[in-house]
């Protein structure tokens, strides 16, 4: 097995799953704040770019949901990764598959909120497809380095391509630095968040702060969205 650890490790990821609990609950409730705080937004205004926005945090609230529920198999069992879960119980292949397929749409949603106008609609059902791909090629080869590896060509394509929007769109310059640089941390902090469940000793000693500043993004984005419906 990967990444071996000893009694060490189990004993401190038990400690740890307290701040788990509360750390998957507050992302899931800034996620669901987000998509709904949102809704009355895209209902006057029509914008596709908010419509995907909303739905990229709703997946996340999905993906997060998942997470904790993998996090405590890992944590109760004293596994030292998701390659230990999926050989032993199909319900943890099953919730893998579903953090890894909602995860990856979270991601999709993202990048389709920023190019919605330079892509067809049809593009969706691609990305859902692409994302299914990923999710059940990943839980079958029980090799996390395959999903990461995605991830992390999705990352750098997501950020090529957000930062050619923010080029393009030089009369908003402020307002879109702000959308890169939001995006930016979103979507890096996502990626430690999914080492952390596939292969959680290599950030463990991490790992709390990776949960404030991932809680703390969420926080940031849920403030300017109540500020934008306040306004």
């Amino acid at each position: 097995m990967l990444f071996e650890g000893g009694q060490g490790l189990g004993k401190i990821l038990k400690a740890g799953l307290p701040a788990e609990f509360i750390y998957s609950f507050a992302i899931i409730v800034c996620s669901l704040m987000i998509y709904f705080g949102t809704k009355e937004i895209y209902q006057l205004s029509s914008h596709k770019g908010i419509k995907y926005f909303r739905q990229a945090f709703l997946f996340f609230a999905f993906a997060y949901f998942f997470r904790s529920f993998l996090k405590v198999i890992i944590i109760y069992f004293n596994f030292h990764g998701i390659i230990q879960i999926c050989p032993r119980f199909i319900i943890g292949s099953v919730l893998l598959f579903l953090f890894l397929y909602f995860g990856s749409m979270a991601v999709f949603y993202l990048l389709y909120s920023v190019l919605w106008k330079k892509l067809s609609h049809y593009t969706l059902y691609l990305f859902h497809l692409i994302a299914f791909m990923i999710a059940i090629f990943s839980v079958l080869l029980d090799n996390p380095l395959v999903y990461l590896g995605v991830n992390i060509i999705l990352f750098v394509f997501i950020l090529i391509s957000v930062y050619f929007l923010y080029k393009e769109s030089k009369g908003k310059g402020k307002k879109k630095l702000n959308l890169c640089t939001i995006y930016f941390l979103l979507l890096f902090f996502w990626l430690l968040n999914i080492i952390d469940i596939l292969i959680p000793s290599i950030l463990q000693s991490f790992q709390i702060f990776i949960y404030i500043i991932s809680l703390g993004i969420f926080l940031l984005i849920l403030y300017k969205v109540l500020k934008k419906v306040g306004s």
